[in-house]
C-alpha cells in the first residue's frame, strides 16, 4: 500500500484550535511511583481491584460472583450483581466501586494540578466504563470525594452513549460551512479493542448548535479478536466499512459531506502520523511514514464526486467534542475517558464568530 499520498484537509491533524474550542492539552502521560497515572483509573484497574477482593473471599470461602474470571464478567453481569438479591455479590461490587472511586478521585486531583488543567470548571467522563451502572456510580462517588475535599469541580457523565459520542464529536472537527447542502458525515472511532465507523446526521434544522446530532448507522469491528492482524489489513477493513456505510447512506437519500472525522488514540502529528499511544492497535501505527488519512484517501472513492477531506484527532478529544453544545455555561472544561487506558483532554471555549 502506498502511503505518501497527501490527504486533503481543512485544518492540521491534531489541531489545537478547532471551530468551537481551543484544545489546551490532550494525551498527558503523567507518571508516579506506580507507573502511568492513567493506568490507575482504567477499566483494567477496576477489574484488578475487583479481582483482588475476590481472591480474598475465595480464601475465606465462596466467591459470590462465581467461577468466571473478573475479565470475563460483562458490564451487564456486574450491573445485575449490583442491584440483585444477593447481598454478598452486591457488597463485593460496591466495595470495588468505592476503591476505584478513591483512585479515580486521586487521579483527577493530579490532573487538576497540571498547568493546562488549572481553573477547570467541569470534567466530562466518557469511555466504555461510563456505559454501565457500575461506572456511573463510581463517577458519582468520585465527585463526592472531591467535594468533601473542597475541590470545586463538577463531574458529569457524557450525555451520549460513549460509543456514539466518539462519532458525534467528529462533527465539531469541521467548520460549519462544510455542512451547507449536506446533512450527514462519515465518522470513525478507533479504540484499543474496537473500531467503529458510522453515519452521523447533523439534524441542523432541529438544532443549529448540533445538539440534536445523532448516529444513523454504525458498524463495529472488534479488531482485538483477530490474530496476527497487520496494519494494512486493518486499514483495508476500515475502508470497506466506510464504503459500505456511504453506499447505504446515499441509498437512503442522505447528502454526505465530503468530510470524514476520525478519533484515534495517541498524540497526533500535523501530517496525520501518530507519535505514540497506539500500542494496542495492530501493526506499527506510530511509524513516521504512515498516515492514516493519506491511506484512507487512497482507498476511498470520492463522496458526492468531490475530494474527501479527512481530519484526524485524538479519540478523547473527539469524544469530548460531542459535549460542546452543553458546555456553553462554562469557559474551561475537560474530558476523561475510562477505557483500555484513561484518555484525557482539556478545552477552552472560543468566542462565537
Amino acid at each position: 500500500m502506498a502511503e505518501k499520498a497527501v490527504a486533503p484537509t481543512i485544518a492540521a491533524h491534531g489541531a489545537t484550535v478547532l471551530p468551537a474550542v481551543e484544545v489546551d492539552s490532550y494525551n498527558i502521560e503523567t507518571r508516579d511511583d506506580e507507573g502511568f497515572l492513567g493506568d490507575r483509573a482504567s477499566k483494567s484497574a477496576f477489574r484488578a481491584i475487583l479481582d483482588n477482593w475476590r481472591k480474598l473471599l475465595r480464601k475465606e470461602g465462596e466467591d459470590p460472583l462465581g467461577d468466571d474470571s473478573s475479565e470475563e464478567l460483562s458490564k451487564q453481569q456486574l450491573d445485575a450483581a449490583l442491584i440483585g438479591d444477593d447481598a454478598a455479590a452486591a457488597g463485593l461490587v460496591h466495595t470495588a466501586i468505592e476503591e476505584f472511586a478513591q483512585e479515580f478521585a486521586l487521579v483527577i486531583r493530579r490532573y487538576l494540578k497540571q498547568k493546562p488543567w488549572q481553573k477547570t470548571e467541569r470534567v466530562v467522563i466518557g469511555g466504555g466504563f461510563r456505559a454501565s451502572r457500575v461506572g456511573e456510580i463510581a463517577i458519582g462517588r468520585a465527585g463526592l470525594i472531591l467535594k468533601a475535599d473542597d475541590i470545586d469541580i463538577e463531574l458529569v457523565p457524557v450525555r451520549r452513549d460513549p460509543d456514539e459520542a466518539g462519532l458525534i464529536g467528529a462533527l465539531f472537527l469541521a467548520p460549519s460551512w462544510i455542512f451547507k447542502g449536506h446533512d450527514a458525515i462519515l465518522a470513525v472511532d478507533i479504540g484499543g479493542t474496537n473500531i467503529r465507523a458510522g453515519v452521523v446526521e447533523t439534524n441542523l434544522k432541529r438544532a443549529a448548535d448540533l445538539s440534536k446530532a445523532a448516529v444513523w448507522k454504525m458498524d463495529l469491528w472488534k479488531h482485538a479478536d483477530e490474530e496476527k492482524l497487520s496494519r494494512d489489513a486493518a486499514v483495508e477493513r476500515l475502508i470497506k466499512m466506510l464504503d459500505k456505510l456511504a453506499s447505504r447512506a446515499e441509498k437512503e437519500g442522505f447528502k454526505l459531506a465530503p468530510f470524514i472525522g476520525i478519533g484515534c488514540p495517541g498524540l497526533i502529528r500535523e501530517d496525520g502520523s501518530i507519535d505514540r499511544g497506539v500500542q494496542n492497535l495492530p501493526g506499527n501505527w506510530a511509524s513516521k511514514s504512515f498516515s492514516l488519512p493519506a491511506a484512507l484517501v487512497e482507498g476511498l472513492p470520492k463522496i458526492g464526486g468531490e475530494e474527501t477531506s479527512i481530519l484526524l484527532h485524538n479519540d478523547a478529544v473527539v469524544q469530548g467534542l460531542s459535549e460542546v453544545p452543553f458546555m456553553q455555561d462554562v469557559k474551561r472544561w475537560g474530558v476523561l475517558t475510562i477505557g483500555t487506558g484513561l484518555g484525557n483532554a482539556r478545552f477552552s471555549n472560543r468566542e462565537p464568530e
